[in-house]
């Protein structure tokens, strides 16, 4: 049987988002992300092309690692000006009838008791199509902007996301009973009290006794994306991630990643095929090889090579600025996205920095496929069969053109060959996706959370029992 790919777009409520300086393309549309209505028309193309859903990206801060300043961050638009991804939920849910919603929100920016509240929202207005994507965050200057002096190392933000995790958890599934809310006019009774639960959080980062705000939306937690890629990234998705996002240049990389995804799942006691995996590409297609190829040389004559550097030094926390283009990009211990420098560093070649520019100027960190519809079919599918890579996160050169092409040109030939779906199953995003039901289901540790009372027990003793043991020694 073909296996089914799955595809992503993957945006951001910005100008270029991974192919700086493209935006100065006479067809790119990417500077209108501030109007309602280019994101609800992109949505209903990416619906015509059964895309799984469009995933949002989103930093808190700014890109100020290369050469020291922010200052060609700002003048070639690298992620600045950036609006805030949450918004963009509801008018796309309006526009569209079952594209899932991928929302990017850091654990390091936002506390969870808030957070708890607007995506809750957010699922409700969607009627259960939102996800999370969860970040730790990795922008210096986003820390010190909220008062935070600057990021906690790199391990110690995934231990505070374990934690704020728990607190959704917490929220979303153990705050509200099933069936808490009546609305019963004759006894006006809207919500019975007693099944409504305070949920008595105390943690090392973060208090939270009370109740959650809002009931419960479709889908209680959303779906949850995650995109780590370090050791401690990747422990966290396997216990915690429904789809996971990843930028591997090449099959070997991704090939050990898919494979250390699910064996670590499986060692959380998780089934390794629930878990979604895609990798970022960039397809570059048209009727013809001949025609792709020229569109691909128009696109690169606009790409910006201090705007790729700009991507390259924040991404990684390396100034690639005090380097010479010839010099050989080499590991540096940083608390930045330390996947990405092990995979430049320590991969299947060497990169020169002028070779590093030239390779994040169209489609970031991925790689970008040229070709035919069935010349990149045959591409997809080797990747998909050599990998076992679920599908792929779609960056675009020019917007919406690289999205309408993969809908007109690509999709069709995938579903000439059985290997794309040609429509939506029912239901919320994680019905869609799963098809086992809109809530978490056990082994996840979120269904662990739906008996708040019987947690808040379990945690009162094991916080007990250290003291009883000192006592029982005295």
């Amino acid at each position: 049987m073909t296996r089914q790919i799955h595809f992503n777009a993957f945006d951001m409520n910005c100008v270029g988002h991974q192919s700086p300086g493209v935006w100065a393309h006479p067809r790119d549309q990417s500077w209108k992300y501030k109007d309602l209505d280019y994101w609800q028309d992109l949505a209903r193309t990416l619906e015509r092309g059964i895309f799984d859903g469009i995933f949002i990206a989103d930093v808190i801060g700014y890109y100020d690692v290369y050469k020291g300043s922010n200052y060609h961050a700002i003048e070639q638009a690298a992620q600045i000006p950036v609006n805030d991804p949450l918004q963009l939920a509801a008018p796309i849910a309006l526009a569209t009838e079952h594209l899932g919603i991928g929302i990017t929100a850091s654990t390091s920016f936002e506390h969870p008791y808030t957070f708890a509240r607007r995506i809750a929202t957010a699922d409700h207005h969607t009627k259960g199509r939102v996800g999370w994507n969860i970040v730790t965050s990795y922008l210096e200057s986003g820390a010190k902007n909220v008062g935070e002096g600057g990021l906690r190392r790199h391990d110690n933000r995934y231990d505070v996301a374990s934690e704020y995790v728990e607190v959704l958890y917490k929220l979303l599934e153990g705050s509200w009973e099933e069936g808490a809310v009546v609305r019963n006019r004759e006894k006006r009774i809207f919500t019975h009290p007693e099944k409504v639960h305070e949920i008595g959080h105390k943690g090392k980062y973060f208090d939270v006794p009370g109740y959650q705000l809002t009931e419960p939306s479709p889908q209680r937690t959303p779906v949850l994306y995650q995109a780590g890629a370090s050791g401690a990234g990747k422990d966290f998705a396997a216990r915690h991630a429904e789809c996971v996002f990843v930028a591997a240049p090449t099959k070997s990389v991704l090939k050990a990643y898919v494979k250390d995804i699910r064996e670590r799942a499986a060692r959380a006691g998780r089934d390794p095929r629930k878990i979604l995996i895609y990798t970022l590409v960039t397809v570059i297609t048209d009727e013809t090889e001949a025609k792709a190829k020229a569109k691909f040389a128009d696109y690169q004559q606009y790409a910006s090579y201090d705007g790729s550097l700009v991507f390259m030094s924040g991404w990684s926390g390396i100034d690639f600025g005090q380097y010479a283009p010839t010099d050989l990009v080499r590991k540096v211990d940083t608390n930045a996205i330390i996947s990405m420098v092990e995979h430049l560093a320590g991969g299947d070649k060497s990169w020169s920095i002028k070779e590093l520019a030239e390779f994040g100027g169209i489609g970031g960190l991925g790689p970008v496929f040229v070709g035919s519809p069935a010349q990149i079919a045959d591409t997809l599918q080797e990747w998909v069969e050599e990998t076992d890579v679920d599908g792929f996160n779609l960056a675009y050169a020019v917007t919406p053109e690289s999205f309408e092409d993969v809908v007109g040109y690509l999709v069709p030939e995938l579903q000439r060959r059985g290997a794309y779906p040609t429509a939506y199953r029912p239901g919320t995003l994680r019905e869609k996706l799963f098809g086992d039901g809109p809530y978490l289901r056990a082994p996840h540790p979120a269904a662990g959370f739906r008996d708040i009372e019987a947690v808040k027990r379990h945690e009162a003793q094991r916080a007990a029992a250290p003291v009883l043991h000192t006592a029982a020694g005295e």
